[in-house]
């Protein structure tokens, strides 16, 4: 069984393990959301940049770059990470320009 599949099964015994579990799906969902928006914008700009779409993807990676930032400072991903992931994506558009 999924660590996350575990999380709804469980039956709190507490007022205080239920409200971590209500906190739980909220913050999974949210986290959810961001790790997302932050996948599809980094698929855009590869996809541009394969394109040799280079402008635009000039363009869709400063949306990407906010959008992985975002993520690395509420710890949905690690910052070093997220700076992994910037430094690729300039990288396949510096290669996409030569």
């Amino acid at each position: 069984m999924q660590p996350r599949q575990q999380i709804y099964r469980l039956m709190p015994n507490t007022a205080s393990a239920s409200k971590r579990l209500r906190q739980t799906k909220v913050r999974q969902a949210r986290n959810k959301a961001t790790k997302t928006s932050m996948r599809t914008q980094v698929k855009k700009v590869l996809s541009l940049a394969s394109e040799g779409n280079v402008e635009q993807a000039e363009v869709e990676y400063k949306l990407a770059a906010k959008r992985l930032d975002q993520a690395g400072c509420k710890g949905v991903i690690h910052k070093n990470a997220a700076g992994r992931q910037k430094s690729r994506l300039q990288r396949a558009i510096k290669a996409a320009k030569n």
